[in-house]
Protein backbone atom coordinates (compact mmCIF):
# COMPACT_ATOMS: atom_id res chain seq x y z
CA UNK A 1 0.00 0.00 0.00
CA UNK A 2 1.27 3.46 -0.92
CA UNK A 3 -0.07 6.79 0.42
CA UNK A 4 0.35 9.87 -1.77
CA UNK A 5 -0.84 13.43 -1.29
CA UNK A 6 -2.54 15.48 -4.01
CA UNK A 7 -3.66 18.99 -3.10
CA UNK A 8 -3.65 18.06 0.56
CA UNK A 9 -5.78 14.93 0.10
CA UNK A 10 -4.46 11.52 1.01
CA UNK A 11 -4.51 9.06 -1.89
CA UNK A 12 -4.22 5.42 -0.91
CA UNK A 13 -2.96 3.18 -3.67
CA UNK A 14 -2.93 -0.55 -3.20
CA UNK A 15 -0.92 -2.33 -5.85
CA UNK A 16 -1.93 -1.16 -9.32
CA UNK A 17 -5.54 -0.41 -8.35
CA UNK A 18 -5.54 3.35 -8.65
CA UNK A 19 -9.14 3.66 -9.93
CA UNK A 20 -10.86 3.24 -6.53
CA UNK A 21 -8.65 5.90 -5.00
CA UNK A 22 -9.30 8.24 -7.91
CA UNK A 23 -13.07 7.76 -7.60
CA UNK A 24 -12.93 8.42 -3.85
CA UNK A 25 -10.98 11.66 -4.37
CA UNK A 26 -13.37 12.81 -7.13
CA UNK A 27 -16.37 12.14 -4.85
CA UNK A 28 -14.79 14.29 -2.15
CA UNK A 29 -14.09 17.04 -4.67
CA UNK A 30 -17.58 17.12 -6.15
CA UNK A 31 -19.38 16.86 -2.80
CA UNK A 32 -17.46 19.88 -1.53
CA UNK A 33 -18.21 21.73 -4.79
CA UNK A 34 -21.93 21.04 -4.40
CA UNK A 35 -21.89 22.18 -0.77
CA UNK A 36 -20.22 25.44 -1.78
CA UNK A 37 -23.08 26.06 -4.24
CA UNK A 38 -25.73 25.86 -1.50
CA UNK A 39 -24.60 28.50 0.98
CA UNK A 40 -26.47 29.62 4.03
CA UNK A 41 -26.21 33.43 3.76
CA UNK A 42 -25.76 35.60 6.83
CA UNK A 43 -28.45 38.11 7.75
CA UNK A 44 -28.01 41.35 9.68
CA UNK A 45 -29.38 41.29 13.23
CA UNK A 46 -31.91 44.06 12.41
CA UNK A 47 -33.35 42.21 9.39
CA UNK A 48 -37.10 41.72 9.50
CA UNK A 49 -39.91 40.53 7.24
CA UNK A 50 -43.53 41.23 8.06
CA UNK A 51 -47.04 41.40 6.65
CA UNK A 52 -48.15 44.81 5.44
CA UNK A 53 -51.49 43.14 4.84
CA UNK A 54 -53.46 41.26 5.89
CA UNK A 55 -53.20 42.07 9.57
CA UNK A 56 -53.40 39.56 12.42
CA UNK A 57 -57.03 38.56 13.00
CA UNK A 58 -58.35 39.83 9.65
CA UNK A 59 -61.65 38.27 8.57
CA UNK A 60 -62.53 37.81 4.89
CA UNK A 61 -66.01 37.12 3.54
CA UNK A 62 -65.97 34.78 0.53
CA UNK A 63 -69.26 36.27 -0.67
CA UNK A 64 -67.28 39.45 -1.41
CA UNK A 65 -64.69 37.50 -3.44
CA UNK A 66 -62.37 34.64 -2.67
CA UNK A 67 -59.04 36.35 -3.33
CA UNK A 68 -56.93 37.75 -0.51
CA UNK A 69 -54.18 40.26 -1.27
CA UNK A 70 -51.02 39.58 0.73
CA UNK A 71 -48.38 42.33 0.82
CA UNK A 72 -44.89 41.55 2.14
CA UNK A 73 -42.70 44.02 4.03
CA UNK A 74 -38.95 43.93 4.65
CA UNK A 75 -36.54 46.01 6.77
CA UNK A 76 -32.76 45.82 7.10
CA UNK A 77 -32.32 43.86 3.86
CA UNK A 78 -33.25 44.17 0.18
CA UNK A 79 -35.42 42.05 -2.07
CA UNK A 80 -33.52 40.39 -4.92
CA UNK A 81 -34.63 37.68 -7.35
CA UNK A 82 -33.52 34.08 -6.86
CA UNK A 83 -30.25 33.38 -8.64
CA UNK A 84 -28.77 36.80 -7.78
CA UNK A 85 -26.22 36.37 -5.00
CA UNK A 86 -26.15 39.81 -3.37
CA UNK A 87 -25.18 40.54 0.23
CA UNK A 88 -28.04 41.37 2.62
CA UNK A 89 -30.73 40.36 0.14
CA UNK A 90 -33.21 37.60 -0.51
CA UNK A 91 -36.68 36.83 -1.75
CA UNK A 92 -39.92 36.01 0.01
CA UNK A 93 -41.49 32.64 0.70
CA UNK A 94 -45.04 32.43 2.07
CA UNK A 95 -45.82 29.55 4.42
CA UNK A 96 -49.51 28.66 4.61
CA UNK A 97 -50.92 26.50 7.42
CA UNK A 98 -47.55 24.92 8.29
CA UNK A 99 -47.65 22.99 11.56
CA UNK A 100 -43.86 23.27 11.79
CA UNK A 101 -41.10 25.02 9.88
CA UNK A 102 -39.30 23.14 7.11
CA UNK A 103 -35.56 22.49 7.55
CA UNK A 104 -34.10 26.01 7.45
CA UNK A 105 -30.64 24.76 6.43
CA UNK A 106 -31.89 23.47 3.07
CA UNK A 107 -33.61 25.09 0.09
CA UNK A 108 -37.29 25.61 0.91
CA UNK A 109 -39.42 23.02 -0.89
CA UNK A 110 -42.05 24.44 -3.25
CA UNK A 111 -45.54 23.16 -2.46
CA UNK A 112 -49.12 24.33 -1.89
CA UNK A 113 -47.98 25.32 1.61
CA UNK A 114 -44.64 26.92 0.67
CA UNK A 115 -45.05 29.53 -2.05
CA UNK A 116 -41.90 30.93 -3.71
CA UNK A 117 -41.55 34.50 -4.94
CA UNK A 118 -38.22 34.09 -6.70
CA UNK A 119 -38.79 36.96 -9.13
CA UNK A 120 -38.58 39.37 -6.20
CA UNK A 121 -42.33 39.89 -5.85
CA UNK A 122 -43.49 41.79 -2.78
CA UNK A 123 -47.17 40.86 -2.97
CA UNK A 124 -49.48 38.13 -4.14
CA UNK A 125 -53.15 37.19 -4.23
CA UNK A 126 -54.18 33.89 -2.66
CA UNK A 127 -57.45 31.96 -2.56
CA UNK A 128 -58.13 30.16 0.72
CA UNK A 129 -60.98 27.87 1.70
CA UNK A 130 -63.29 28.91 4.55
CA UNK A 131 -61.68 28.49 7.95
CA UNK A 132 -58.79 29.80 10.01
CA UNK A 133 -55.41 30.02 8.28
CA UNK A 134 -51.87 30.61 9.55
CA UNK A 135 -49.46 32.67 7.42
CA UNK A 136 -45.74 33.26 7.89
CA UNK A 137 -43.00 34.79 5.73
CA UNK A 138 -39.47 33.41 5.38
CA UNK A 139 -36.72 35.18 3.47
CA UNK A 140 -34.58 32.89 1.32
CA UNK A 141 -31.22 33.61 -0.29
CA UNK A 142 -30.41 33.29 -4.01
CA UNK A 143 -30.78 29.48 -3.84
CA UNK A 144 -33.93 29.46 -1.62
CA UNK A 145 -32.06 28.68 1.62
CA UNK A 146 -33.15 30.75 4.64
CA UNK A 147 -30.51 33.06 6.04
CA UNK A 148 -28.57 32.57 9.26
CA UNK A 149 -30.11 33.60 11.53
CA UNK A 150 -33.42 32.98 9.71
CA UNK A 151 -35.42 36.07 8.77
CA UNK A 152 -38.98 35.06 9.72
CA UNK A 153 -42.16 37.04 10.24
CA UNK A 154 -44.49 36.55 13.14
CA UNK A 155 -47.20 34.00 12.38
CA UNK A 156 -50.53 35.66 11.71
CA UNK A 157 -53.93 34.02 11.72
CA UNK A 158 -56.71 35.12 9.39
CA UNK A 159 -60.22 33.79 8.93
CA UNK A 160 -62.19 33.17 5.75
CA UNK A 161 -65.96 32.93 6.16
Amino acid sequence: MKISRINGLAIIKKGDDFSCSFIFVMCLFFSSAVMSQTPNSLSPSEAKVYFVSPKQGSVFDRSEGSEIEVVFGIKGMQVAPAGMAMPNSGHHHLLINMSELPDLTLPLPASDQVLHFGKGQTMTVIDLAPGTHRLQLVLGNHVHIPHSPPVLSEIIEIEVK
